[in-house]
């Protein structure tokens, strides 16, 4: 049986302010922002070229805005992805080298924590 990971939630506690941050700076496309209802609206949003999403919005989770951590993405070439990270205004780290890969640490505003790696093949 296959199963696919295609949705993750992350808490915010400002939906317009991290939907413009991770489509303005960091460049996630926006695939919907839909309100449901008073209490709940849904905004899913993809990084460039994956299979998976994640949502943010109100009555989604609740998990504390900021509380996740681990969040990954995988690109071909880590100093163009921390270029583009800082050309747009994220404060992406240094370039961390590990012998499984080359990464770069940023944070969303709420203080959810992303890796970007590029793969290191030996």
């Amino acid at each position: 049986m296959d199963c696919k990971l295609e949705l993750v939630a992350v808490p915010v506690s400002d939906v317009d302010r991290a939907k413009a941050f991770y489509t303005d700076q960091v460049g996630f496309v926006a695939d919907h922002d839909h309100r449901v209802s008073e209490d709940i609206r849904f905004v899913q949003l993809t990084p460039r070229g994956s299979a998976c999403s994640i949502a943010i919005g109100t009555g989604l989770t609740q998990a504390a805005p900021g509380s996740v951590e681990g969040l990954q993405v995988v690109v071909a070439d880590i100093d163009v992805a921390r270029a583009d990270l800082v050309a747009n205004g994220v404060e992406a780290s240094e370039v961390h080298d590990f012998p499984w890969g080359r990464f770069v640490f940023f944070s969303d505003p709420d203080g959810n924590g992303w890796a970007v790696q590029q793969m290191v093949k030996p």
